[in-house]
C-alpha cells in the first residue's frame, strides 16, 4: 500500500479551497488503487487544520512544522518532499497547479526522475494506472496521459475540476517530520510578502463564481459596475488581455493564456468577443454566460447561455433583478 500525496495550498492555518478538492481526487484513486490518502502540510499553523483535513478524506497529516518552510524560496519544499520519498512509500503527488508550486513539482521530478503533468482536469485509474485529462493548444484538444511506470507521478490539479466532498472521517493521523536543509535550499531568502487583491472577493482562480470584462465596458469605469455584479454574486472579478492593456483593471486578474486559468461553475463574461487567448483561460468553466451586443462574438460558440444587447442595459438589471431576489 502506498501513499497519495496531498500537498496543501493554505493561507494563515486554513487550507484553500483547491487543496479540499485535491483530496476528493485523491480519495477518488485511492478507492481504485487501495492507497492511503496522506495531506502534506509545509510550515506553522496545522493544529487547527487537522479536523477539516481529515473531514475530507486525509487519513495521514505528515507535518514539517518550521518557519523555514516559507522563509526561503521553492527549495526547502522540493527537500521536505524529498524527505517524504526517502521513508514512505509514495505512487502519486497531487499539487495545485498554480506557478509557485508547478516550480516546486518540477525541480522534485528532475532531482527524482520522474514525470510532470499539470493543469490536469480530470484523474481516473485505467489498468492499474492513474490517467490525467487535461486540455492542450488553447482548448482545441483534450489529451489523457499517464506518467511512465516505475516513475513518480506528480499530478498538478486545476482549481475546480473537482467539488469539495466531506467525509465521515476522523482528524488523520499526524506525523511530523523534520527537514535538513542544504545550503542551497538558504541561499533565496524571502523579506517580505505583500497580499495583493481584494479581502471582500475570492481569488479568481478558486472562486465559485467569476465575473469578467473585456473591451467591451469602454473604460476603467466599467469595471465598477463589475465589481457591483460581482459583489451581488459572491464572485471574484477578472478581465480580459485587452482591458488589462489598456489599464483598466489590474494585470494580476487577467484570464487568459498569457493570464489566469480559472474553472469556475459560472463564468459571466461582459463586453467579451472571446478571442482565443482568453478562451484559453476560461473555457473549461462548468457554466459560461456571455453579454455581447455583437451577435457573432466568438464567446457565443462556446457559451451556455448568450445575451445579446448593450451590457449596460443589461447588467444593471441583472443586479436589480438579483438583489430584489436576495431580499
Amino acid at each position: 500500500m502506498s501513499d497519495i500525496l496531498v500537498l496543501i495550498d493554505h493561507s494563515e492555518g486554513t487550507p484553500r479551497k483547491v487543496s479540499l478538492q485535491m483530496l476528493t481526487a485523491a480519495r477518488r484513486i485511492a478507492a481504485d488503487t487501495g492507497d492511503t490518502v496522506a495531506a502534506v502540510w509545509l510550515g506553522e499553523d496545522a493544529d487547527d487544520a487537522e479536523e477539516v483535513l481529515g473531514a475530507n478524506g486525509a487519513q495521514t497529516l505528515y507535518w514539517w512544522d518550521d518557519e523555514d518552510a516559507d522563509a526561503y524560496v521553492t527549495l526547502p519544499k522540493v527537500e521536505a518532499l524529498e524527505a517524504l520519498l526517502d521513508e514512505h512509500d509514495v505512487g502519486a503527488i497531487l499539487f495545485a497547479s498554480s506557478n509557485h508550486t508547478k516550480d516546486v513539482a518540477a525541480r522534485l521530478a528532475i532531482r527524482r526522475d520522474g514525470g510532470v503533468i499539470t493543469d490536469v482536469t480530470d484523474l481516473a485509474v485505467e489498468d492499474g494506472t492513474i490517467v490525467a485529462t487535461k486540455e492542450v493548444f488553447g482548448g482545441a484538444t483534450i489529451t489523457k496521459s499517464r506518467v511512465a511506470d516505475g516513475k513518480l507521478a506528480l499530478f498538478g490539479v486545476s482549481a475546480n475540476a473537482f467539488p469539495v466532498e466531506a467525509t465521515d472521517g476522523d482528524a488523520p493521523d499526524v506525523v511530523e517530520f523534520d527537514v535538513d536543509l542544504s545550503e542551497a535550499a538558504q541561499a533565496a531568502t524571502v523579506v517580505s510578502v505583500e497580499k495583493q487583491g481584494s479581502a471582500d472577493r475570492p481569488d479568481i482562480g478558486e472562486a465559485a463564481i467569476v465575473v469578467a470584462g473585456g473591451r467591451g465596458l469602454g473604460n476603467e469605469d466599467g469595471f465598477e459596475l463589475m465589481e457591483e455584479l460581482a459583489d451581488v454574486l459572491g464572485a471574484g472579478v477578472g478581465a480580459s488581455r485587452a482591458a488589462t492593456d489598456a489599464g483598466w483593471y489590474p494585470h494580476r486578474y487577467q484570464i487568459g493564456q498569457t493570464g489566469r486559468t480559472i474553472s469556475p461553475l459560472l463564468y459571466l463574461g461582459s463586453g467579451i468577443s472571446g478571442a482565443i487567448q482568453h478562451r484559453a483561460g476560461m473555457q473549461t468553466s462548468q457554466n459560461i454566460v456571455a453579454i455581447n451586443k455583437d451577435a457573432e462574438a466568438p464567446i457565443f460558440q462556446i457559451a451556455d447561455f448568450g445575451v445579446v444587447g448593450d451590457l449596460y442595459d443589461v447588467v444593471p438589471a441583472l443586479v436589480e433583478e438579483l438583489r430584489d431576489r436576495a431580499d
